[in-house]
């Protein structure tokens, strides 16, 4: 797959226009996170059904990304990019008037397929228009949309939330996505060569039941116990299909999928950090509103501004990240971040009641700026090995992987906290709750060791450039 001729001027122009989208889609990814406690309120649902907005939404968005690999190179690129705009704007203005959670939960689904779309084709776009040279620092400051609005979106929905409901949210996205979708109908090009390939329905249901039912498998153990009827067949059929799907891509004459790009050893092991970055962070984004709301008992707007250092943090380094990428390569970048995450996460285990916010808003700033560390150069670091042909297979792969990651680590972290402060009501009193927190910033812990382990034995020193 082959760029058209961009010019400088256009190509700055769908740049800007990425980069507004985004921020409005990806800051839906945990805005409603701070919101949780109001939905569950006003909608009369329970904390464990209302996570699903946020992990419901990501493991949509993962359904979705791998179809994209198809779509990409079925479809010219700037309608199916407003196509994908639409679709969520439409979700968004669902949500705006939902009565109640299953017409909420429609809206975020169609949400996620909106964002699925935009974000898979966004990566491909940049690393193609963009000289290889410049990939890394193009990709930092498109990381900073990415990955700095789902942690500013805390922040911004506190305030809302508190002064005029959570529903407004969904209006100030709206707003955001409207002007982008004009905009790019003047800005956006057909810059991706596209040709006739067949569909196989086949892979596509079967990687629907392969993320669908590991996501809800895992997701719900909190709710129904691990040995139970329901997770048993959700875990079954996700195995079942994942196996399928594998063996359907090798087997096949044009793979929905193609996995063979996984011989590419960066790659893989791009994907692995990845997944386990996007475990870990998803998961603190929803535990962090939480422990300031629910366990703290401080307001909206408090837990939001505890999270916005870290936002700002991150908006200075994930550029600045991009072009250490470019001058000093992978490996420094990945022991670095995946170190000062790790540090972080330990130093959550010892919170307690009586802390100051000031020590959670600064691990939160360490967490943050590992993120933007991490992020975008552990994918422009991985797709470099792949061939250009197979960049739409590798960005889909990639993103369907890691999302369906943070689905896992959002649902896994609110469920591992549920438990250990039920079964600790006895020994640790109203403390159950943070007992339960500081646990689960343990099970954090371990993922990130795994993250470190990776960068520090597995990562060579040289780069390809």
């Amino acid at each position: 797959m082959d760029s058209v001729l961009v010019t400088d001027k256009r190509r700055t122009l769908i740049f800007v226009n990425i980069l507004i989208s985004c921020i409005a889609s990806s800051m839906l990814a945990t805005a409603l996170s701070t919101a949780l406690p109001a939905i569950t309120t006003d909608l009369k649902i329970s904390v464990s059904i209302g996570q699903w907005l946020t992990s419901g939404y990501s493991l949509a968005m993962g359904i979705t990304m791998p179809l994209t690999a198809f779509l990409i190179t079925r479809f010219p690129t700037k309608r199916l990019y407003l196509t994908g705009m639409a679709a969520f704007i439409a979700g968004l203005a669902i949500c705006t008037l939902a009565p109640t959670f299953p017409i909420m939960m429609c809206g975020r689904v169609l949400q996620a397929v909106g964002n699925g779309v935009m974000t898979a084709m966004a990566q491909v776009v940049l690393l193609t228009i963009y000289p290889i040279e410049k990939k890394g620092t193009i990709m930092g400051w498109y990381g900073l949309s990415v990955s700095a609005a789902p942690v500013i979106a805390p922040t911004l929905a506190g305030v809302l939330i508190d002064f005029t409901g959570w529903r407004s949210i969904f209006y100030v996205a709206i707003g955001i996505m409207v002007f982008s979708f004009i905009y790019g109908m003047f800005a956006f090009d057909n810059v991706l060569d596209t040709y006739k390939k067949k569909f196989d329905v086949i892979s596509f249901v079967l990687s629907a039941f392969t993320f669908g039912g590991i996501t809800l498998g895992i997701g719900n153990i909190s709710t129904y116990g691990l040995f139970s009827v329901q997770i048993m067949v959700a875990l079954f059929v996700g195995i079942v299909g994942g196996i399928l799907v594998v063996y359907r891509q090798f087997h096949i004459e044009h793979p929905f999928l193609e996995l063979r790009i996984l011989k590419y050893r960066e790659f893989t092991l791009s994907v692995l950090g990845s997944m386990l970055l996007y475990l870990v962070m998803m998961g603190s984004s929803v535990i962090m509103p939480v422990f300031v709301q629910l366990i703290l008992g401080y307001s909206a707007t408090t837990a939001g501004l505890v999270t916005l250092p870290g936002s700002l943090a991150m908006a200075v380094f994930s550029p600045m990240a991009g072009k250490m990428y470019d001058k000093l390569g992978m490996k420094k970048l990945f022991v670095a971040g995946a170190a000062c995450m790790l540090l972080s996460n330990i130093g959550m285990i010892f919170v307690t009641m009586d802390i100051s916010l000031v020590i959670p808003t600064a691990l939160n700033v360490i967490r943050c700026v590992s993120i933007g560390c991490l992020m975008m150069p552990l994918v422009t670091w991985g797709t470099s090995y792949v061939p250009v042909k197979h960049m739409a297979d590798a960005t889909a792969l990639l993103a369907s992987l890691r999302t369906i990651a943070g689905a896992i680590g959002a649902a896994v972290f609110v469920g591992i906290m549920t438990m250990v402060a039920k079964n600790s009501v006895a020994s640790y009193g109203h403390h159950a709750l943070i007992h339960g927190l500081n646990v689960t910033f343990m099970a954090m812990s371990a993922g990130t060791l795994c993250l470190l382990m990776i960068a520090v034995f597995f990562v060579h020193s040289k780069e390809i450039y």
